[in-house]
Order: structure tokens, then C-alpha cells, then sequence
């Protein structure tokens, strides 16, 4: 491989730039400049949530590995066979290309045998952990948080030891869920990457999430099948949701409470509706998580719905294609099975958010939470309203960021806009009797309720 067809180190890394901004802010200085959003954001998380040693030397061994899908393994397959097939472009570049699982575990390690006696010394081999809780900003820890390619060299690395290496890696997501499943990674010592490293990760993780969606659409016709049957023994309402509490059918009544088209299967998961209950999203969440232990489980909770003002009891009975969770089956006005405590709808418990990250020419601006009004989504965009002015929020995405702020205080309030509910002012009507929301802050700038959103604003409200 010639070095035009190398990939240049990230902008600044080669110098002192952002090394300098790596020594600030791991002692605790915010304003800095000429690093990439992306990479802050890393930062943030690594000195205030998960509180890494920026002087560690080595990666820690990985737990014990738990139980994995089915799906799982053949993705686990098929990224051995794309990294081992790698092996000769990366061999002269000082390269090693390195598989991981969903927790930043390494499962396998390919390249040049040099770079691989250094990759040892730093514990990058197979059975320790490179999330990014237990080694800092690099390729592959990166990579599960965030959707995408990531590239981080040199001192971007948070930790110290690691600033002579390049990477870069990108994270096979479940196409229902949209969590991780692996991680593909390639990582240089002192020497660029390949220029087609970017699109050569890109494709093979688009022939493993293929496969994903194959299994996701039998799964979403299983669900419907299950429905089907169902229906004929109840007339109450009746959905099938998947495993992430996304809607794959609902029958008529059930259609006019979760907001969602009626008797419309969405088999393929691109499609699926976002149900207008959000209780009910947590519940079928919850439900994957103790369906896959016990196929028998059955449980049942309370929801909140737009056409009443007391709690509505829902049952929720898993459904399985070949021994597999799919999903659940949720039934209205039926309150069978074990029933779920206050709080327990959430099926992985997050760590709170203290800082969002907010980009205004080339600076970082590193926002307390009570300092943001409200957040607006332009596309793939986020802006957030706040009192440094609006600011474009350095994560992508506003379902992205509505999840990281779900137990902040923030509230989904309409497709486009999640708000601080503390710096919510007045409660106005507009010209179709729609519910606007008067911000605090000298705009004082108002934000659109939707319908399927009232209810669970009246109630954060208590009016």
C-alpha cells in the first residue's frame, strides 16, 4: 500500500495542540480549544463519569464473559473473517486489527507480530476490557458510544500511555435495539492509517448488520403471527412490540392509545413506530431483560394514557421465535404476572448526566444541566437553548440525547424538542388549543406540546 493511500492522522494530534488541551483538561480546566467535539465528549465522560486514570498504563482483564444471542455469535463469525482477511494490508504499517464484544472485551487480535508485542505491554489482546470505563477515549472503547465510525490518535487518547497510537473502529449494532454487539477495530503505532480504513469498516459492518436484518424481520413476523392468534381469543386492546418497545402491530383500539397506525404490521425494524406511552416502552424493555432468563415470565404494570386520567393496568407475555426473545405482547386492561415495582421499567439502570457539551465555532463550551432550557433537533442536528446562547449540542441525534437525559430532569415533549423542566415558566394555549410551554430565559422562547406528549407533561407538571 502506497502512502497516498494512507489515511492522515486526526487534524492537531501530530502537534502539541492537543496534547496541551489533553494536560488541562485531565486537571480539570474546560476552555479549550482545537479538539474535536467528539473526542470532548469522550473526554467528559472519562474524567466525570467513569473517572479513568489518565496515567494508566495497561487495560484491566475483562469479567467473565456472559451469555450472548445466537445472532451474536455469527456476527462475533463473521468479523473474525473480514479482520483475518486484513491481516496483510495492515502488517506493513506497523498495524493490528483487534475484534471486541459489546462490553469492550477482546476476543481476537490479527496483524504485524512487532506491533503486536507492543500491543501486548498496554494489554491489548485478547480477554482485557477497552470499553472506555476501563481504558479511556480510545478506538474501540469509543466506538460503543457512539453510532459510527470513530478515529481517535495520538494525544486524543485519554490515557497517557496509549498517545503513540492511532485507531480507528466501529461498533456492529443490533438493528432492533441499536445497542452494540462488537467492535471492529484497527489500530497503527507511529504510523497513519490506511486511507481506506474508514470505508473498509464501513462495509463490513454493513454485511453483518445484513445479517441482523434478515433475523429482524423474521422476528417482526413472528410478532404479528402472535398477534394474529391472540386476537382471537380477546377483543381487548392488543400490540406486539420488539425488544426495544418499538410497535410492530397494534389492533384498532390499541392504535388510538399508543399513537401508532392501526393494524399495520412493520416488519421491517426501519420502520417500527415509536408508541406515544413511554411507560410501556420501559416495561417491554424490562421484559426482555427477564424473558431471556425465564421463557415463562409474564409480568404486568400500569400506564398512563392520553384518554384517561388514572392508570390503565397492561399485562406483558414475551413471545420467542426458535427458542429466541423477540418481544412482548401488551394487553390492555389485563394485569397477569409478576408485577413491576415503581421504577423498574428501565431495563439497564443509566449513570446521570452532569455536563452536555456545546459547539460554537472551534470552542467547546462545557454546560452545567440547569444552565440548558431546551434542546431542538434540525435534521441529525441538536441545538440547545441556553444561557450562553444557542449552542449546537456536540452529540448527534435528539432520541440519542433524550435517552442520556431521561433521569436529568429533561423531558420529550414533542419529536423535535426535549425541555428542562425546571426552567419551564407558563403553560400558554395556541390558535388550535395545542399546549405551548414558556421557557425561562430572555427570549423566553415558547416550545409545542404534542398530543401523544400532554399527558406525561401535565403529569411532570402535577396539574
Amino acid at each position: 500500500m502506497t502512502d497516498g493511500q494512507r489515511l492522515a492522522t486526526p487534524p492537531g494530534t501530530g502537534n502539541g495542540s492537543v496534547l496541551d488541551a489533553w494536560e488541562r483538561f485531565q486537571q480539570g480546566d474546560d476552555h479549550i480549544r482545537g479538539v474535536r467535539p467528539e473526542v470532548v465528549v469522550s473526554w467528559l465522560r472519562c474524567r466525570e463519569k467513569y473517572k479513568v486514570d489518565p496515567h494508566l498504563t495497561e487495560a484491566p482483564a475483562a469479567p467473565a464473559a456472559g451469555e450472548h444471542a445466537l445472532e451474536h455469535g455469527v456476527v462475533f463469525t463473521e468479523m473474525g473473517g473480514v479482520a483475518a482477511s486484513a491481516t496483510r494490508e495492515v502488517e506493513g504499517l506497523n498495524g493490528i486489527v483487534t475484534v471486541t464484544d459489546c462490553t469492550g472485551r477482546v476476543l481476537a487480535v490479527w496483524g504485524d507480530p512487532a506491533t503486536r508485542l507492543r500491543a501486548d505491554e498496554a494489554n491489548l489482546k485478547p480477554w482485557h476490557c477497552w470499553s472506555e470505563c476501563a481504558a479511556g477515549t480510545n478506538g474501540m472503547g469509543t466506538a460503543l458510544e457512539t453510532h459510527g465510525p470513530v478515529l481517535v490518535g495520538g494525544a486524543e487518547h485519554w490515557c497517557e500511555a496509549f498517545h503513540n497510537w492511532v485507531c480507528a473502529g466501529v461498533a456492529v449494532r443490533d438493528v432492533v435495539t441499536r445497542e452494540p454487539i462488537a467492535v471492529l477495530n484497527v489500530s497503527c503505532w507511529r504510523t497513519a492509517l490506511p486511507r481506506s480504513t474508514a470505508g473498509w469498516l464501513a462495509n463490513a459492518v454493513m454485511r453483518a448488520q445484513s445479517i441482523l436484518k434478515r433475523r429482524a424481520r423474521d422476528s417482526g413476523a413472528e410478532l404479528v403471527a402472535a398477534l394474529t392468534q391472540a386476537k382471537g381469543q380477546s377483543s381487548s386492546p392488543l400490540a406486539a412490540v420488539d425488544t426495544a418497545g418499538k410497535v410492530v402491530i397494534a389492533n384498532d383500539p390499541a392504535s388510538v392509545l399508543m399513537g401508532v397506525p392501526a393494524s399495520t404490521p412493520a416488519v421491517d425494524p426501519t420502520v417500527r413506530w415509536n408508541s406515544g406511552l413511554p411507560d410501556i416502552i420501559g416495561a417491554a424493555r424490562y421484559a426482555s431483560v427477564h424473558a431471556a432468563h425465564n421463557p415463562a415470565w409474564v409480568g404486568s404494570t400500569q400506564v398512563f394514557t392520553h384518554l384517561a386520567d388514572d392508570p390503565t393496568p397492561v399485562s406483558i407475555r414475551p413471545v420467542f421465535l426458535s427458542g429466541h426473545l423477540v418481544g412482548s405482547l401488551i394487553a390492555f386492561g389485563s394485569s397477569d404476572g409478576e408485577r413491576l415495582a415503581p421504577g423498574e421499567g428501565a431495563a439497564h439502570p443509566r449513570m446521570p448526566v452532569r455536563r452536555l457539551v456545546g459547539v460554537r465555532d472551534d470552542r467547546m463550551v462545557l454546560l452545567r444541566l440547569p444552565e440548558v432550557s431546551f434542546a431542538e433537533s434540525d435534521g441529525n442536528d441538536v441545538w440547545l437553548a441556553t444561557d450562553e446562547g444557542r449552542l449546537r449540542a456536540a452529540t448527534p441525534g435528539l432520541d440519542k440525547l433524550d435517552a442520556e437525559l431521561a433521569d436529568s430532569g429533561f423531558l420529550r415533549v414533542h419529536r423535535r424538542y426535549v425541555v428542562n423542566v425546571d426552567r419551564i415558566r407558563e403553560i400558554e394555549r395556541g390558535p388550535r388549543g395545542e399546549m405551548l410551554l414558556v421557557m425561562e430565559g430572555r427570549q423566553r422562547e415558547a416550545v409545542p406540546v404534542s398530543r401523544r406528549n400532554s399527558a406525561a407533561v401535565r403529569r411532570a407538571l402535577g396539574i
